[in-house]
């Protein structure tokens, strides 16, 4: 099977008067993960929404398969192409199964009937998710770990080639962070879905990302393997940030150790 091509060209969009991204290019590797981090208002969620057509460009073009997807029809995107934005809100009172099925919406056909595939692309997504056990119950129930994972179950339930994540692991103790990023991780090797993600945790970015770009005021400032992007040089450039970068010993991924004010070790008071 063919794998979609993702492409930025020369991209700028932004709000209301303001560009946040300018003259942006990009192409996603298919088939694979890519990570992008970045200090706060550097343009890392606006550069996803503009690659989910969430976000109208002001100038460029983003295409998939050499087609401008801001040109599509939207089912048709939708099922290519799946996005989970920050902080998204759910329909008042809807239950958990009501809104992972939800997901399936776009591979619905005019007059076409709920089908055993839409069960099974929904069950799977409430199982990979360990979400089952909360089914029947209103998602303004939930505490935001929940809730995030439910909304990561209505993304899987959509079985695009392509997703689109932003900032995946918000609310999530550590536990279902590593689990969240496993799943996905088993969802590229299992399945080629090429994933974009937004996150903030440098270390689990190098770890889990085949590709790692780190972005600055709007523009790309490095882009390339975990080892080449996640460089004490490029924190430093990114987020003002002194550090060391070592090898993880469980990985061999580059580990980010941060330094700060008070982190370096202080040499032994003399006795007495």
């Amino acid at each position: 099977m063919t794998q979609p091509q993702l492409v930025a060209d020369g991209l700028t969009a932004g709000y209301q008067d303001r560009s946040v991204i300018e003259k942006l290019d990009l192409t996603v590797p298919p088939g694979r993960i890519t990570a992008i981090v970045g200090a706060n208002a550097c343009g890392k969620s606006t550069l996803l929404r503009s690659l989910s057509r969430l976000l109208r460009p002001r100038g460029g073009r983003v295409l998939l398969d050499g087609a401008a997807v801001h040109a599509m029809p939207a089912k048709r995107l939708a099922r290519r192409l799946g996005l989970l934005p920050q902080s998204p809100i759910a329909p008042e009172g809807i239950t958990v199964a009501d809104l992972v099925g939800r997901g399936r919406h776009p591979h619905q056909r005019v007059l076409s009937r709920w089908s055993a595939a839409d069960d099974d692309a929904v069950a799977d997504a409430l199982d990979a998710t360990e979400t089952a056990e909360l089914a029947d119950r209103p998602v303004d129930e939930l505490s935001g770990g929940q809730r995030q994972r439910v909304w990561i179950a209505m993304a899987l339930a959509q079985r695009t080639e392509i997703l689109l994540l932003d900032e995946p692991t918000t609310f999530l103790d550590v536990n279902h962070q590593v689990e969240v990023l496993d799943l996905l991780t088993d969802l590229n090797h299992t399945r080629g879905t090429t994933i974009v993600m937004v996150l903030h945790d440098l270390n689990l970015a190098a770890r889990y990302s085949d590709r790692l770009i780190a972005m600055v005021d709007g523009r790309i400032h490095a882009a390339g393997e975990p080892g080449e992007v996640l460089t004490a040089a490029n924190v430093e450039t990114v987020f003002g940030l002194r550090c060391e970068v070592i090898t993880d010993p469980v990985s061999g991924r580059p580990l980010m150790l941060p330094v700060g004010r008070h982190g370096a070790r202080q040499p032994a008071q003399p006795a007495g």
